[in-house]
């Protein structure tokens, strides 16, 4: 029986996910400044996701999991560069600066593909492609207040913010490659997996104190504190494999264009959340022009005049 498309289903699914990666971000940050570092905490993330999924698909459909040796590099590269480096630059830009911030220039990845398809692929892209560009460049000369002659964000979380860009980029590329042969679960599902080798060999286990897990960490203005190893489990699960299955999810209903704009409400979710949360207070400028990189962004979502064989995003894991 074929599945009757029911747009505000998707629309719901894509808000839900977008607003569980806001307040993982918020979540990330406070588990950064509890003492947990980014490659650490990103190897939790990656290992935790990765194993909950592999549970998963073990109980329901084991026989989607079997991988070919052609398979291996194509994984290999999506979980590295895809997932393992993604999340671990946008840890540390969130160490660094406000989250809606650090989502904004992760986000500009996808003004990356629509040149990268144009320039490599010679894939023909509509003119708006540069308005995309200039609104995204101009939006983040905001941002960072070089429109005023001197940054007013420090410089290590912003070249990590455009180093996640850049690695968001390659993964939805790869990703998109790969699910050509490959349903979207499955093959998220081992790049975490290829991300959490690499970090068992880049962070080995036997170096980590298991002990900080235990420490308490303050999560509200008032008085409320949660064991960190608390955090650690909402980012894993909450903060990766639920908004994952509403992302997928969401794909029945929408075309992936349509579930990449709406997904750019995260930045803003995020934002208001570290806001209301932390207290992380972003000017006037840095307000106008993120709203100026994310219509350049939404620019870009439709800059293809192709449609990719499979969702350009595979399972959002930005934050």
């Amino acid at each position: 029986m074929d599945r009757v498309a029911r747009p505000a289903l998707g629309y719901a699914l894509t808000l839900a996910a977008a607003g569980l990666f806001a307040v993982n971000g918020t979540v990330s940050t406070l588990a950064l400044q509890a003492g947990i570092s980014a490659p650490r905490l990103t190897a939790l993330r990656c290992t935790g996701a990765a194993v909950a999924l592999l549970a998963v698909l073990l109980v329901v459909a084991p026989g989607r999991l079997r991988v070919t040796r052609r398979e291996l590099p194509l994984l290999a590269v999506l979980g590295v560069i895809g997932i393992a480096m993604t999340q671990y630059l946008f840890y540390v830009s969130i160490g660094r600066l406000p989250v809606g911030i650090a989502l904004v220039f992760e986000f500009t990845g996808t003004v990356l593909i629509a040149v990268y398809v144009w320039l490599v692929r010679r894939e023909k892209v509509r003119s708006r492609v540069w308005a995309a560009l200039v609104l995204s460049l101009s939006g983040l000369a905001l941002v960072t207040g070089v429109w005023t002659g001197e940054g007013s964000l420090d410089l290590i979380g912003v070249a990590a913010g455009l180093g996640a860009a850049v690695a968001l980029a390659t993964y939805y590329l790869i990703g998109e490659r790969g699910t050509v042969s490959r349903d979207p679960v499955t093959l998220t599902c081992w790049a975490f997996v290829a991300a959490a080798v690499f970090w068992a060999v880049a962070a080995p286990w036997w170096q980590f104190d298991a002990g900080v897990l235990g420490r308490d960490v303050l999560v509200s203005m008032g008085s409320l504190e949660l064991p960190l190893w608390v955090l650690v489990a909402w980012i894993a699960v909450m903060g990766a494999v639920m908004p994952f299955w509403l992302s997928i999810a969401a794909l029945r209903h929408l075309s992936p264009t349509a579930a990449g704009l709406v997904a750019t409400a995260e930045p803003v979710f995020a934002s208001v959340v570290a806001w209301l949360w932390v207290e992380q207070v972003l000017t006037g400028w840095q307000v106008a022009g993120g709203a100026v990189v994310l219509t350049g962004i939404a620019l870009a979502q439709t800059a293809r005049t192709t449609q990719p064989p499979v969702p350009e995003t595979p399972a959002p894991l930005s934050s």
